[in-house]
């Protein structure tokens, strides 16, 4: 079993090998999609319709046969760029059987052979590989030029039944025609024509009208009328013949329309009538010669494209009953597509030109390449490629099937330069015989005044496109001593400005000052200037001993101790006036202002809980201590805890006054943490930071000793924003971490540190015992000593909080570590048998 699978493998692999083989038949690594132009990004994607393709499709093609990713990218850009303009879609919702089946045999699964397989793919390469244009156009894409005439819903050629009745109508039978007299005589009558073609008049008899038009038969009955009414012959009597009842007829559409049969229309009804009730004609009707027969005689034939190209409706006559209109088949049809204005299907007459075809097409587009046309015509075998130049449109006659394919221009000009940087008018110019470069720098209105002289370039495109550097000096071709250079097509010259060639020049200023930052260095620039661009002195600021450090350039780099930077001190003066010998900056020269030594601005400590004043105080010396500001407090309360005093000092106090839970809530944390840091907790970089944000957030202090020696090493010098912290005295201990049940137990006093732990159940199974802790109201912890076998706990005091951490997990002996273990010990004793013998 197992060396069959191996077989199926091998075989797996040997056909991916063929598979690789194949497609590099073309190399389409080397593609690049920004060389490509338009026309063959549409040729590519009309290649992919033709055979049943989607864009997504065609990019796992080109994937699959080494295109790179970031080309694939582009590819889809442009075809996404190429459909906007277009306004088409990709669909492939007809596809061609013959050319989508190398696709579906190799997407098969059932196809028996490593062979098969391997000609499904050389099949697939033959048709993308192929350079014939036969596909380059979609037929389901192009339409055929007319059918939106009959074929939208929107467009209707209904008779007017409310116009006058026309000279030329022909009565017949079921007309009911209204004869109106006036004047001497007033009366009138309503008469039907009956289906021998006589209408009935009352005193006169019958009037034969069949066959005549409405002219004819208005004559024919004011001649009989006026043997009974005299006075039409003097006109003082008038008659008026009009139709009532408009009859119907029977029209008969034969041939290549879209629904042919017979059709039941008012008489007035024309051909573009019957033509749009009948959706005109299919897709091998034609357009052109539509016949209308009456009594088995073509009397009329009508071209549509007369109508469309000009809206002259020639030939579009009144129609009889039991006229037949027959639409032939095309005879002749043609395929315009490309860059013209109306791409479509066309019907060529015999006696017509590819003129004639480029005017039914509305003509060239704006971007069309006039110059040739390639035609891709059928011959009795095989297909072939023709190339129609401009001179020959008015006299190629097209043949049934021909392609014409209007491609786009080139997208490159014929006569373009460029000029750009240190120019008054940079931009593209046009390219003459005579220009030359100094020409086209007076084209673009001369240099700047901060050109780069010395040296200038141009890009130059070489025969095989490739690029190549031309340099020359700007100074010696403006004064005629160098000789000049005439210019190529797409040269691109490039004049640089001397700023572009150095580093900006900047300065820095920091310090005191209330706009410090970095400035733009110009000639002349001194102190005093960079000072007023900075805003000016802060209040704090001293204009003595101002520093300017300078790079040095030229430092002897052999030396160790080569000078880095060259540092100056100067004064200014505060009001920023002028001086004349005021110091003159150089670019990247850095500005220090410094504060004033006897300037300083006010800070805040905060002090809150049993003192008579409790609030905020400003510090007023130096050297103020605790007691001091106890004192100016009003001294302690009667219910003050001077053992759980604290003082919070590194910028952590808030200035506000806070609730008396804060510290509490401090130290919960502070709990919390070490939980989780004990717990095993893999990351504890960032718990190591905040325990140690906390841990020197509280400063114990010992009020006690304070208050009884001031100025001693315990009465600590306040210090900006530090808050002094009085509590009550607190009547409760409480109980966390690695015990039975954490709780808050009453103070008693003399009660041992054991005996709250055993108030609160003991030690749980995961205590570690030597690690347990007690903090003190003040923020100061005391942590658990070992004596001989005996452990010392810290002394409880009110408010305190005893913490048991938790015992570190121990891993588990595995069998993996039991044998190594096994192993080192018997190498060990192998060891000492040896050096013993």
């Amino acid at each position: 079993m197992k060396f069959k699978n191996l077989i199926k493998a091998f075989l797996f692999f040997s056909f991916l090998l063929l598979s690789h083989s194949i497609y590099a038949q073309t190399n389409y690594a080397d593609v690049r999609v920004d060389e490509l132009s338009d026309a063959k990004i549409r040729e590519l994607m009309q290649r992919a319709e033709s055979i049943g393709y989607s864009d997504a499709q065609l990019e796992q093609l080109a994937l699959a046969q080494g295109m790179k990713q970031s080309e694939i990218e582009k590819l889809r850009m442009r075809v996404e760029k190429i459909r906007k303009q277009d306004g088409t879609q990709n669909n492939n919702s007809e596809e061609d059987p013959t050319l989508t089946k190398p696709f579906t045999d190799l997407n098969r699964s059932r196809v028996n052979s490593s062979q098969s397989k391997i000609d499904s793919l050389k099949r697939v390469n033959s048709v993308l590989s192929s350079k014939a244009l036969a596909n380059t156009i979609s037929p389901n894409r192009l339409k055929i030029f007319g059918e939106e005439l009959f074929g939208l819903s929107t467009q209707t050629f209904e008779p007017n039944l409310r116009m006058a009745t026309p000279k030329s109508y022909v009565v017949g039978p079921d007309d009911e025609l209204l004869i109106d007299i006036t004047g001497d005589n007033e009366v009138s009558y309503k008469s039907k024509v009956s289906p021998d073609g006589n209408i009935r008049v009352q005193y006169i008899g019958l009037i034969s009208v069949a066959g005549l038009t409405i002219e004819q038969a208005t004559s024919k009955i004011k001649s009989t009328l006026s043997t009974t009414y005299p006075a039409l012959r003097s006109g003082r009597t008038a008659v008026s013949i009009t139709l009532g009842n408009i009859r119907s007829i029977t029209v008969t559409i034969v041939g290549e329309a879209v629904k042919p049969g017979s059709y039941t229309v008012s008489s007035l009804a024309s051909l573009f009538n019957i033509l749009s009730t009948a959706g005109g004609p299919n897709v091998n009707g034609t357009y052109r010669n539509i016949q209308i027969v009456r009594g088995n005689k073509v009397i009329n034939t009508i071209d549509i494209y007369d109508f469309l190209m000009n809206g002259i409706q020639k030939g579009n006559i009144r129609l009889q009953d039991q006229d037949v209109i027959n639409i032939p088949v095309y005879n002749t049809r043609i395929e315009l597509s490309g860059e013209v204005k109306r791409p479509a299907f066309f019907e060529i007459k015999e006696n017509e030109t590819l003129a004639d075809a480029l005017r039914f097409a509305g003509g060239f587009s704006s971007n069309a390449y006039s110059a040739q046309i390639k035609v891709l015509q059928n011959t009795n075998r095989e297909r072939k490629i023709m190339d129609v130049t401009e001179a020959e449109f008015s006299t190629y006659k097209p043949q049934n099937g021909d392609k014409f394919i209007v491609e786009r221009i080139l997208d490159r000009f014929a006569n373009r330069v460029e000029i750009s940087g240190a120019v008054f008018r940079p931009g593209q110019y046009e390219l003459d015989d005579q220009l030359t470069l100094k020409s086209l720098i007076q084209k673009a209105d001369g240099v700047k005044e901060d050109a780069f002289l010395n040296r200038g370039y141009i890009s130059r495109l070489n025969t095989d496109n490739s690029m190549a550097l031309v340099s020359f000096d700007l100074a010696k071709i403006l004064a005629g001593t160098e000789p000049d250079i005439k210019l190529q097509r797409e040269d691109k010259v490039v004049i640089k400005s001397i700023f572009e060639l150095r580093e900006d020049f900047k300065v820095t200023v920091q310090g005191e000052v209330r706009q410090p930052g970095t400035f733009a260095y110009a000639d002349g620039m001194n102190l005093e200037a960079l000072i007023q661009m900075s805003g000016g002195f802060r209040e704090g600021a001293t204009p003595n001993r101002i520093e300017i450090s300078r790079r040095i350039k030229n430092s002897d780099a052999t030396s160790a101790s080569a000078q880095t930077a060259e540092v100056f001190s100067v004064n200014v003066d505060p009001d920023l006036k002028i001086q004349q010998n005021g110091f003159t900056l150089k670019p990247f020269d850095i500005v220090s202002i410094r504060s004033s030594e006897s300037y300083h601005i006010q800070r805040q400590i905060k002090i809150e809980g049993e003192v008579l004043y409790p609030g905020v105080y400003t510090i007023i010396k130096k050297d103020e201590r605790i007691s001091d500001i106890i004192k100016r407090a009003g001294g302690l309360s009667p219910l003050a805890y001077v053992e759980g005093a604290s003082l919070r000092r590194n910028g952590k106090g808030d200035l506000r006054m806070d609730s008396l839970e804060t510290l509490r809530e401090d130290r919960e944390k502070l709990l919390n943490l070490q939980r989780l840091k004990q717990s095993g907790a893999r990351d504890t970089t960032s718990l190591d930071k905040d325990l140690q944000i906390l841990r020197s957030d509280l400063v114990g202090i010992d009020l006690k000793k304070i208050m009884e020696k001031p100025l001693s090493r315990y009465d600590l010098i306040v210090e900006n924003e530090d808050v002094i912290r009085v509590p009550k005295e607190l009547q409760t201990i409480r109980v966390t971490g690695e015990v039975l049940k954490p709780n808050s137990i009453v103070y008693t006093k003399g009660k041992s540190f054991t005996g709250y732990i055993s108030g609160s159940g003991g030690f749980s199974y995961n205590a570690y015992k030597k690690g347990a802790f007690i903090v003190y109201s003040n923020g100061s912890v005391a942590a658990n000593r070992k004596f001989l076998f005996f452990n010392n706990f810290p002394q409880v005091k009110p408010g305190s909080e005893i913490f048991v951490p938790k015992r570190a997990e121990r891993e588990k002996l595995n069998a993996t570590a039991f044998i190594g273990i096994s192993t080192a010990v018997a190498s060990l004793a192998a060891i000492i048998v040896t050096l013993l013998r």
